[in-house]
């Protein structure tokens, strides 16, 4: 009786192990799918020197007038940024549902007025931890530098190498149904129904550089805590942003905002923990509003 007992055992532990096996092994190769993804939809971003900030005064088109209405943008001045890498397309709910399921996390936006904005192919809704953590986490499987860009970054290659795009679209203009998603194809793209909802990664032309609705499909996350005077003190190589604050950085418009709300220079502080006093969007558009892309610091893939 005691040996078949342990022979039973035995088996049971060699079925667990097998069972756990098979799990480690679906989970590697999602993780090896998702990294080989993301590395396909990379665009190299080549180095060099622009002048960052509301580039409306220096603009022929402008007549000398600004872009934008808001003043924290207003200090022009000089930033080099080294090669880098970018994420064609902003990160999925597909995308991040393979790394909530790999890391043993709970799915996000499954309850609440969050889960209507939800579908596999619009950005992920997320806060700036979320955001952070899904690069960090790419960084930590492939053994490369991934992570949230910097303003400067995002800048730079929303503006296509820092050219004069007032828009992050293949000819610096919106024009709805032609480079730019109208409200309807937004009302269409998830359950909500609404025009706060994201719209679908990857459609409509990219800018020039070959990179997809920058800030034109929500908010994105950059790595930088705010400051409003930042630009009147930034180093001009490689800037990251203060070393300490109480909101990060968002790069573009909430969606359903007006066009002037969408344009490449726009700096738009909020709670990186979206705290509902800190940011109105939420009301609106809830976390579906705030998105996000990785970029790889690395002059070769």
């Amino acid at each position: 009786m005691k040996s078949r007992f342990i022979l039973l055992a035995l088996s049971t532990l060699s079925l667990v192990a097998c069972g756990d096996g098979q799990a480690d092994s679906k989970n590697q190769d999602a993780v090896d799918a998702l990294i080989k993804k993301t590395k396909d939809e990379l665009v190299r971003v080549e180095g060099g020197t622009f002048q960052m900030g509301d580039f409306g005064p220096i603009d022929p088109k402008t007549g000398g007038l600004p872009y934008s209405v808001y003043d924290d943008n207003k200090k022009l001045h000089k930033v080099t940024l080294d090669s880098f890498y970018i994420s064609e397309r902003q990160v999925s709910y597909a995308d991040y549902d393979t790394y909530t399921q790999v890391a043993g996390k709970k799915k996000i936006n499954e309850d609440g007025t969050s889960a209507k904005y939800r579908a596999p192919n619009v950005p992920a809704g997320v806060d700036w931890y979320q955001a952070n953590d899904y690069c960090q986490w790419l960084a930590e499987k492939s053994g490369e530098p991934f992570s949230l860009p910097t303003e400067a970054q995002w800048e730079y290659a929303a503006r296509s190498r820092g050219e004069f795009l007032p828009y992050a679209t293949n000819d610096g203009t919106l024009s709805p149904g032609v480079n730019y998603p109208t409200v309807e194809e937004r009302e269409s793209a998830t359950p909500a129904g609404d025009h706060f909802s994201p719209y679908f990664v990857g459609k409509y032309p990219p800018n020039p550089l070959g990179v997809y609705q920058m800030g034109l499909n929500g908010f994105e996350w950059v790595q930088d805590w705010y400051s409003k005077d930042y630009y009147a003190n930034s180093p001009e190589r490689n800037p990251k942003g203060p070393e300490k604050g109480e909101k990060k950085v968002r790069r573009g418009g909430a969606l359903g905002e007006s066009d002037t709300a969408l344009l490449t220079v726009n700096r738009r502080p909020a709670d990186p923990g979206l705290k509902l006093e800190n940011n109105p969007y939420l009301s609106k558009g809830p976390v579906s509003t705030n998105t996000f892309r990785c970029v790889l610091n690395s002059a070769e893939k």
